[in-house]
């Protein structure tokens, strides 16, 4: 049966939609996070520290040039959700099309840019110069293929909003496989350190966009998208980068403050670099929670404002904010209590263990706050509040900036400071984006259309 896989969140509990939602999510992105932490765990335990920090030290730079195909395709998701939930499916395939235009547009120029300026900018952030000229090769790789990244996280969203966070899944737990085998392979038979890592990333995530447009195309009828709906539609098209760019941006000042930060801790040595990578895969791996839910969250927000049901919103709202509280008192325990066991599967450097475990029971302290963040951002997002994105960018900006250097010249906090940062930024940042939401104006907006 066609269009099968898809599902409508407009009718029925919202805590049991948004939770079967959830789940799927969760498990593909717990996958998609395996990709970053392969590539620290082989580099780390079979290349050396260094190594690992120089990995490190582009993950803020690389999300920055990543961040306008992130933007675009949560974009295009917000405005597929809607026109789905208001049932216009003509409008859905109009939506796509145009969507899969902007992506391969933007894709293109970010990866010309992320290659050319990979060591002027790296060398910008004072990375330590005895990872540099990795840092660099690892970088130009990674942004090579932002055409890869672009097509699953394309595809992913539009599947998503839809209502089916199941198939993105699938085509992960695959790629995820085979970037471990080539991780294992190029760095271990022919010996290419991080080149071998990064291009093992590239060619997994170009498998997964490849292959879930294929199953999109053949089991769901929206993909086949009707001729006199592939033409490009001003309209559409500035709806989909008018909602994508704001949270491009948004993406791309939260990028500049964590390149700030890194910038930061360069000037620390190479055992912090080292440390403040494996703890920001810890994070990554964190998060994940959060950002399968506020995922949840924005298809759910999307699909009931496009059918008008803004009470449905708020209930959804209500079942994050619950679920928020309960899994950062969860990640306490290991925060505290484990970090150096969880810290030495990435290094076996003693220094840089117990840095990296520090670190983590820091910043465990403000998983709450950051939690806050991701389910007031899903719902606006998902509302169509572009406004919101630009604060939530500023707010980042504004307490890594404001926090990094005033802590670490503190001599009694110093390195320690950088930790502190990311925590103190956390909780603004989640007051402000809590605020917002409680504002209403979302909701007003909506009901006057």
């Amino acid at each position: 049966m066609e269009n099968k896989s898809i599902s409508s969140m407009t009718e029925g509990s919202p805590a049991k939609l948004i939770l079967m939602f959830t789940l799927p999510m969760l498990v593909g992105n717990l996958f998609q996070q395996l990709y970053n932490m392969v590539d620290s765990i082989v580099v780390g335990r079979f290349v050396g520290a260094n190594a690992l920090g120089a990995v490190g030290a582009t993950g803020s730079v690389n999300f920055l040039f990543f961040s306008l195909c992130f933007g675009v395709s949560a974009g295009v998701g917000v405005v597929v959700s809607q026109f789905f939930g208001a049932e216009r499916p003509q409008m859905v395939e109009k939506a796509i099309a145009n969507g899969l235009y902007i992506l391969a547009l933007s894709s293109i120029v970010m990866s010309v840019l992320g290659v050319v300026l990979a060591r002027p900018v790296l060398s910008l952030l004072n990375t330590p110069e005895v990872i540099l000229d990795d840092a660099v090769i690892y970088m130009q790789v990674s942004c090579a293929g932002i055409i890869a990244i672009a097509a699953y996280n394309g595809v992913s969203a539009i599947l998503r909003a839809l209502g089916d966070s199941k198939t993105p899944l699938y085509f992960m737990v695959v790629s995820c496989f085979i970037n471990i085998g080539l991780d294992l392979l190029f760095v271990l038979e022919f010996n290419w350190s991080v080149f071998g890592v990064a291009l093992a990333t590239v060619i997994a995530q170009m498998i997964a966009g490849v292959g879930s447009f294929i199953y999109a195309y053949h089991k769901i009828s929206f993909f086949r998208v009707k001729k006199e709906n592939r033409k490009w539609k001003t309209d559409i098209a500035g709806r989909c980068f008018q909602l994508g760019l704001p949270i491009a941006l948004q993406n791309s000042m939260i990028a500049l403050s964590c390149i700030f930060l890194q910038g930061v801790i360069n000037g620390f040595g190479e055992s912090v670099v080292a440390a403040n990578t494996a703890l920001g895969r810890i994070e990554q791996l964190v998060q994940q929670p959060y950002n399968s839910l506020g995922a949840a969250i924005t298809t759910f927000t999307g699909q009931n404002v496009g059918a008008g049901k803004v009470d449905r919103v708020k209930k959804g709202y209500q079942v994050g904010l619950i679920s928020v509280v309960i899994f950062s008192l969860v990640m306490l325990i290991p925060g505290q209590f484990l970090g150096e066991q969880i810290v030495g599967i990435f290094v076996q450097d003693e220094e840089v263990i117990a840095i990296g475990a520090k670190g983590f029971a820091i910043t465990s302290w403000f998983y709450f706050f950051l939690g806050m963040i991701y389910v007031a951002r899903s719902v606006l997002n998902g509302a169509g509040d572009a406004i919101y994105a630009m604060i939530n960018g500023v707010m980042e900006v504004a307490g890594r900036v404001g926090f990094a250097l005033p802590l670490t010249m503190l001599p009694f906090i110093g390195m320690w400071g950088v930790f502190l940062t990311t925590g103190f930024t956390w909780t603004v940042t989640g007051i402000v984006s809590m605020l917002r939401y409680k504002q209403g104006k979302w909701a007003r907006r909506l009901i006057e259309k």
